[in-house]
């Protein structure tokens, strides 16, 4: 915000809370000088991409409704940090139009297009959602109930906790697919070359006669678990 910008803020904080309006010119000046230093880089308005928005009138007057305490600039600066937080957590850099092997103009390219974000000229471009991320209440709900149809039939919740304890993997892959969780049985394992849907193996080798048996693991190789991350990830990505 600029120092009109300001200004007209700490005028509309001087209606809603008279009493605590500057009682000589000197002091509101100081006070306007001060808080134009403190929040020269909060913006008076900014878009959110999940539609909400921010507006600084709105943060004085959540302040000076709910505290009885005189408002501080950081009682507006500190609203507008979480807020940033929150719309840089959710966006993706697109790819700038700049030749990607030079590296400087890259990387400025980059941050300009945060900066304008940060300071509200331009709108965070939504980030798709990664393995174990929120997203909205919808988007949850839809990806697990597809991973759920995809498992196979219908059953009762009731009957699928009795069955729990006498089919273990495919409770677990339900559990992960409600959690949203990647699911290490939706890629076939390089360690054990276990197929896709079955679970991993110890295989043991006869030293005597060389032959091999094969158990089965109550937990997946690590290195399938890694796969199934970057599988979600993609599909993710590219949904």
């Amino acid at each position: 915000m600029d120092r009109r910008e300001i200004a007209a803020l700490l005028a509309y904080a001087d209606r809603l809370d008279p009493t605590r309006a500057p009682t000589t010119k000197e002091a509101a000046a100081e006070r306007l000088a001060q808080w134009a230093d403190l929040l020269a880089d909060v913006a008076a308005q900014a878009p959110h991409p999940e539609g909400r928005h921010w507006d600084v009138s709105e943060a004085v007057r959540r302040h000076i409704a709910t505290s009885p305490y005189p408002i501080k600039p950081s009682d507006v600066g500190g609203p507008w940090a979480a807020f940033r937080r929150d719309v840089l957590s959710r966006h993706q850099d697109p790819v700038p139009d700049v030749d990607p092997d030079d590296h400087v103009a890259y990387r400025a390219a980059i941050a300009g297009h945060r900066r304008a974000i940060e300071t509200g000229r331009t709108v965070a471009t939504p980030r798709a959602l990664m393995p174990g991320e929120t997203g909205t209440r919808d988007q949850r709900e839809q990806a697990n109930a597809a991973r759920l149809q995809a498992l196979g039939t219908y059953m009762p919740r009731t009957v699928k906790d009795a069955l729990a304890p006498i089919r273990p993997v495919r409770a677990e892959r339900e559990r992960l697919a409600r959690a949203g969780l990647p699911d290490p049985l939706d890629v076939p394992c390089t360690w054990c070359k276990a197929e896709t849907g079955e679970p991993c193996r110890d295989i043991r080798i006869n030293p005597q006669d060389n032959s091999t048996r094969a158990r089965r693991r109550a937990r997946p190789h690590p290195s399938r678990l890694d796969a199934a991350t970057a599988h979600r990830t993609a599909q993710e990505i590219s949904a």
